[in-house]
């Protein structure tokens, strides 16, 4: 990987449904001198662990919503940055998500103690409104968009001269989700149900399609496919019969993607 690129890794690409060989959403982001962590589902901190990624090191965690299919291994995260590092850790840690995050925090706090919103080490949590954006710790710009899946919800792009990258998290069809991810250098985009079984809060292979002719990524992945259309049918042959002829692939645990500033 060239010095002046970012990378993305596939820790979990899975679904509420548990399946042996892919954890929930997890995906780790080298960009612009932040360690970025993308929502932390069941399975997390062993597929950091798997991946030989420096979970310890984490500079960023950014949540796009609040089902424990992306959230449910955060207190085992912040348990093992307590108590299983070598060494205290000493850099900051700062959590993005949308409204709701701070008290989502103290309630995990609650039922898990103190240091997950006390932890040994220097922590903020900055929540994000629609539209909203910040800056994280190395310098790559985030910005939030929502969409329709829960009612706090949130996709993100990731801006850097390093490097572009977009998540979807969960998300239905919407017409400005494809515009907000406009050539970014990876769009990795939920693709849960087939087109007949489509709603209102989950993508299908044909409204990814729109997503994707809308955004014009240089690499478009395919992430949060419920096992009975991954198994059932080609995904990516399905997306390209909707009508988008880019370059796709199908997420899968240690899948690695390069984010380029060229």
């Amino acid at each position: 990987m060239d010095d002046r690129s970012g990378e993305l890794i596939v820790v979990g690409c899975g679904t509420v449904v548990p399946e042996p060989d892919r954890g929930a959403s997890a995906y780790f982001v080298s960009l612009g001198g932040s360690q970025v962590m993308f929502d932390c589902g069941p399975g997390a901190v062993q597929g950091l662990t798997r991946l030989g990624l420096p979970w310890g090191g984490i500079s960023d965690l950014v949540i796009t919503h609040f089902h424990p299919d992306h959230v449910g291994a955060l207190p085992g995260l912040f348990f093992a940055l307590k108590h299983g590092l070598k060494h205290p850790r000493e850099e900051q840690l700062t959590i993005w998500g949308p409204k709701g995050t701070v008290s989502f925090f103290r309630r995990m706090s609650a039922a898990f103690g103190d240091f997950i919103i006390r932890p040994d080490f220097d922590m903020e949590i900055h929540e994000l409104e629609p539209a909203g954006k910040g800056v994280l710790s190395g310098g790559a710009q985030l910005r939030a968009h929502k969409t329709p899946h829960t009612k706090e919800s949130l996709a993100y792009r990731l801006d850097s001269e390093d490097g572009t990258f977009g998540y979807t998290g969960d998300s239905g069809p919407t017409d400005t989700l494809g515009p907000f991810m406009s050539k970014v250098d990876v769009l990795l985009c939920e693709c849960s149900l087939r087109d007949e079984e489509t709603n209102c809060n989950h993508l299908s292979p044909t409204s990814v399609a729109t997503v994707a002719n809308a955004a014009q990524p240089g690499k478009l992945i395919l992430t949060h496919v419920y096992p009975h259309l991954r198994l059932g049918a080609d995904v990516v042959s399905l997306v390209a019969a909707a009508g988008y002829d880019g370059c796709v692939e199908l997420a899968e645990e240690g899948l690695r993607a390069t984010l380029t500033n060229t």
